[in-house]
């Protein structure tokens, strides 16, 4: 059974369409690669063992009778713990929700076991999901998966290890500024952010809900596409036959290749090498809107952050994590004029990329400027913690601030991915062209 563990997602389900992987066994296989982990307590905050295998026993009769819901009817998924479960404590990573039990599931978790995955638990994360570093001193930091001594991303650190070290088929994160891509990328895994608003936040414990979007952490760009269809509800898009032959990929010269550290830098432009000499066109161009976009950050994601857990956070504010709480508590530093003035020369920053950007296929960037920093340092160098967390960041909000869809898949260098990034709305075109990148990535 351990040989099905590393298995991508969709080729488990597969296997149990065709008979040959049993729901039930599998589940019970994660269960106990869970619990015999030395780092699974560090990676699920809590399992649901009662629930896995009521679903993957119904999992199992739908498959003996040719009654699969999906190609994930079967497959076990883990969960960000930000996601409501009924019945199972939902705590987003914080001291300030310890107890915490919804009674009924988010939309997409009911969604995802109404098409028959099996939730296996829940993974730990940043608190309240506001770092990328995926530290968290005050319930748990999961190890990366190269080095225990280097932080793992976040705030998705525990979903992007529980597939990493085969905990997991696939895990469901989410994504403010960057919280799918950079575990996946300091992992060597593939995140997909889709386009935001495409996935029902409705039972997602919020960051900034203008910027929340619900997303996938895989080992295939094939696995990312059918967790969303799963979410969603809708058809697995066709895969088949993408090809970069005659496609043009723009990279964006000035902030997002500034300050790339040497690994990050050559991972990268070993990729686009491999890109181009698999057919794609690769044109570098400076995209002035880029600077004054990210410029406005400090005016909208902090202030919306605090506007929404100041009651909370300051009732206890001991129960944060100094550095986390300091980064809310910034918000509070932004007038109501500020936030406004920032959403609306943002909507005309948005409008202005969107028309650079519509020649071409895709935007390439190196998911983040660094790998992962030393997890020790962080916790006793303030400055080093404040310095690495916004670096991190910083490439992959850039998806975000221009409301984009993005993929990051590995470059075959360890903790450097490349970061293919699509218009608002053209997730099945991006998801298209990162199955050839795939391909063409080794």
């Amino acid at each position: 059974m351990d040989q099905f563990l590393s298995m991508s997602a969709t080729a488990q389900g597969r296997e149990i369409a065709a008979g040959r992987l049993d729901p039930c066994a599998l589940t019970e296989a994660y269960l106990d690669a869970a619990a015999a982990h030395p780092d699974g307590a560090r990676i699920y905050a809590r399992l649901a063992p009662g629930r896995a295998r009521a679903e993957a026993l119904a999992a199992a009769d739908r498959a003996r009778l040719g009654l699969r819901r999906g190609p994930l009817d079967g497959v076990c998924l883990s969960w960000k713990d930000l996601y409501d479960s009924a019945g199972l404590g939902t705590e987003a990573g914080s001291r300030l929700l310890a107890g915490r039990v919804p009674d009924r599931d988010a939309r997409v978790l009911a969604q995802a076991t109404a098409a028959g995955t099996i939730c296996l638990g829940k993974t730990h994360m940043t608190e309240l999901a506001f770092s990328g570093l995926g530290l968290n001193p005050m319930t748990a930091t999961p190890p990366n998966r190269h080095d225990p001594g280097l932080a793992p991303g976040g705030s998705s650190s525990g979903a992007a290890l529980s597939v990493a070290f085969g905990l997991a088929a696939a895990a469901v994160g989410s994504d403010t500024g960057g919280s799918i891509r950079i575990p996946a990328a300091w992992n060597d895994l593939v995140g997909f952010k889709p386009t935001h608003g495409r996935l029902s936040l409705e039972g997602v414990v919020p960051l900034c809900k203008r910027f929340d979007t619900v997303g996938p952490i895989a080992r295939t760009v094939e696995d990312c596409a059918a967790v969303v269809a799963t979410l969603e509800g809708s058809a697995m898009p066709d895969l088949r036959g993408a090809t970069l032959a005659g496609t043009r990929i723009l990279v964006p010269e000035g902030l997002a290749l500034t300050e790339v550290r040497a690994p990050q830098m050559q991972g990268f432009e070993t990729a686009l090498d491999r890109l181009a000499a698999a057919g794609a066109q690769i044109v570098r161009r400076r995209v002035e809107v880029v600077d004054p976009a990210m410029d406005l950050s400090g005016v909208l994601f902090a202030p919306e952050a605090y506007g929404n857990w100041a009651a909370v956070i300051e009732a206890a504010p001991e129960k944060m994590y100094p550095l986390i709480l300091e980064r809310f508590r910034g918000g509070a530093c932004v007038s109501a004029a500020e936030y406004v003035a920032g959403w609306n020369a943002l909507a005309q920053h948005r409008a202005a990329f969107a028309a650079e950007a519509a020649a071409f296929d895709a935007v390439a960037i190196p998911t983040s400027p660094i790998g992962p920093p030393d997890a020790a340092r962080l916790l006793s160098d303030r400055a080093y913690f404040e310095t690495e967390n916004l670096l991190a960041l910083r490439n992959t909000r850039v998806g975000n601030i221009f409301g984009l869809c993005a993929l990051t898949l590995p470059t075959g260098t360890r903790f450097a991915g490349i970061m293919l990034m699509g218009l608002p709305g053209a997730d099945t075109r991006l998801l298209r062209l990162g199955m050839a990148a795939e391909t063409a990535l080794g």
